[in-house]
């Protein structure tokens, strides 16, 4: 039997947006630094320390200490923001795809495992998924390929025999580098195709989780 690989926000659930901007009035109450939609986005998949790191390094404060020595209040910052905000919510047609395919499943993400397993358990019948592997199971994440090979172990799977299912460029590379095929969904991502080139074919790209359910049945009817 072969397995599909999710990422979680932004691929099953819509939650993506929240963390955005969670972390976006984080950022702005510490520090009076303003960062747009595309930035975030584009490091999804990034554990959030570094991410926050990352975005004071293209904000030109590669060599300014102060910045880098509040990087945990303000994740802090953005935990507590976000908890007022979050509004969990699938991705349209997601749970039908989830009841429906028969190979094995696997939730791969970033976040803490408390947060992803209420979001699993509020949103979908938590035995549906094989295994789920979280920020807490990791040493390093994306777009380290240890996340996926993480996936692949514990499925009992060699990377021929699964398939990743993304929505951010970070965790096309982290598949990429895992040796896993992976496609894209675009959903309600501020990113474009062209943010893909050189990591993913243009046909593997869909515009949201909807539009690749067919695929995904396909794949799972062939393999599983």
């Amino acid at each position: 039997m072969k397995g599909i690989i999710f990422d979680m926000d932004g691929v099953l659930v819509d939650a993506m947006p929240y963390h955005c901007k969670a972390l976006q009035i984080a950022i702005k109450q510490m520090t009076n630094i303003d960062i747009d939609d595309r930035t975030i986005f584009l490091l999804e998949g990034m554990p959030a320390d570094e991410m926050i790191k990352e975005i004071f390094r293209r904000k030109g404060y590669d060599n300014n200490p102060y910045y880098f020595s509040i990087v945990d209040k303000i994740h802090n910052l953005k935990k507590e923001i976000l908890k007022q905000i979050l509004i969990v919510k699938p991705i349209n047609g997601v749970r039908e795809l989830i009841r429906e395919l028969d190979c094995l499943k696997a939730i791969v993400s970033g976040a803490a495992r408390q947060e992803v397993e209420d979001i699993i358990y509020k949103t979908f019948d938590r035995e549906k998924f094989d295994v789920v592997i979280t920020g807490d199971d990791l040493d390093e994440g994306k777009p380290n390929p240890d996340p996926f090979e993480t996936a692949l172990e514990r499925m009992n799977l060699k990377p021929q025999e699964a398939l990743v299912v993304e929505n951010a460029p970070l965790g096309v590379q982290a598949a990429n580098k895992a040796g896993i095929e992976c496609i894209v969904t675009l959903n309600n991502t501020p990113l474009k195709i062209s943010d893909f080139e050189g990591l993913v074919e243009h046909e593997s790209i869909f515009p949201d989780t909807k539009s690749v359910i067919s695929f995904l049945k396909e794949y799972s009817e062939k393999n599983c």
